[in-house]
């Protein structure tokens, strides 16, 4: 048998180590992590809707009249009329014919891929696309390449060799760097090649667009630019789960072939209560403003102050520090300081790009953000 621990032993030698922190008390910018009062900079509840009063309020009258748990997958008796109202908010929202809610993004993506694609398939991917797309790709058995970071003309030389049925997939967002796949350029180029197209928005969802409706609304996309839309519910919604948008035949071929989403109990109906109100919120209130407004103080604050950022307009402001030991060692720093900002190492990012991930949301003052700008100052000397 292989020695665990002298793996784990090697993983702390390199300081990419992984541990949890246990947080008390709600999501919002204000907890308390391992006893300790911080400001919480890295979270994804990007408009603070985790602990908004209407969807907590959702989610109680959603236990109240469905119980606590689904019973069941979608296919035998798990999906309730919670369920499928959200379904069909997310098609209209979205601008889809069709919506299917899976209980995780990372099942969504893996259903996806694994229902569309197999052996003598294509699937190109983004390089820096988050894993679940890169596992989803894998495990299709289709033949997987990936392109340079948002470099269109590399994916344009591999979709002229593509062979069968040919899937693309990126990020809208990209979660470690904040920045936006060209999807413009993408949609086109697999047009010309007769190619599928897949756009996980997961941190664009909510949050990017006039009314908050991703990456497709930034760059006045539509469903025939994107066959296939997926986001995730519990980062700018606030709750729990995902979805993938698309053309009736398509969300019939999910329902058919996609094994997480077949043989997996459905989420609780008070969880599609809860992201039903939160839905409702991004079209009733200009929260997204609010974090805009907080990225835009953010990054002039920190030009003041010469640090240097990633070119991110997102609420994903990564500082790359390039060194691991480095990285933890700032995120301490700031902890000690009552900031918690997690320090992200290899192999979520290339080897030589560890950073601290700042995440920023609608509901953080202005006076948190200034207090971490002072902090980032002392600790690294800017």
């Amino acid at each position: 048998m292989k020695d665990l621990q002298k793996e784990l032993d090697e993983r702390k030698a390199l300081h990419l180590y992984r541990s949890r922190r246990i947080s008390e008390g709600p999501q919002q910018p204000e907890k308390v992590i391992d006893g300790k009062a911080v400001i919480n900079f890295c979270s994804n509840d990007y408009l603070g809707l985790a602990n908004h009063d209407a969807v907590k309020q959702a989610f109680i009258d959603g236990v109240k009249t469905y119980g606590a748990g689904s019973g069941a997958a979608h296919l035998v008796n798990g999906h309730s009329k919670a369920h499928h109202a959200l379904e069909e908010e997310l098609a209209e929202f979205t601008g889809y014919p069709r919506a299917l809610l899976f209980s995780t993004g990372y099942m969504a993506n893996l259903g996806l891929a694994q229902a569309l694609v197999g052996k003598g398939d294509t699937v190109l991917e983004d390089r820096l696309n988050h894993a679940s797309l890169i596992d989803g790709g894998l495990l299709s058995g289709a033949r997987f390449q990936r392109y340079a970071h948002n470099d269109v003309n590399q994916l344009e030389e591999k979709l002229k060799t593509a062979k069968g049925e040919t899937l693309v997939l990126t990020d809208g967002v990209f979660s470690m760097d904040g920045d936006i796949a060209d999807v413009p350029a993408i949609a086109q180029s697999c047009k010309q090649h007769d190619a599928w197209l897949m756009v996980d928005d997961a941190h664009g969802f909510g949050v990017l667009g006039e009314h908050g409706k991703g990456c497709l609304e930034h760059f006045q996309l539509a469903q025939n630019d994107v066959p296939i839309y997926m986001a995730t519910l519990g980062k700018a919604l606030g709750t729990s789960g995902a979805f993938i948008a698309g053309s009736e035949a398509l969300i019939e071929t999910l329902i058919q072939k996609a094994r997480p989403y077949i043989y997996t109990t459905a989420t609780p109906p008070a969880v599609a209560e809860a992201t039903r109100a939160s839905l409702k919120l991004i079209q009733q209130e200009d929260l997204a403003s609010r974090l805009n407004d907080n990225i835009h103080y953010f990054r002039s604050c920190a030009a003041q102050e010469k640090i240097k950022l990633s070119e991110s307009q997102t609420a994903i402001q990564p500082i790359i520090v390039g060194d691991e030991k480095r990285a933890l060692e700032m995120s301490e720093k700031l902890l000690e300081k009552g900031l918690l900002v997690t320090a992200i190492r290899p192999p979520t990012v290339p080897k030589g790009t560890a950073r601290l991930r700042i995440t920023l949301s609608a509901a953080h003052s202005r006076q948190q953000i200034e207090k971490l700008i002072d902090a980032l100052v002392i600790i690294n000397g800017f």
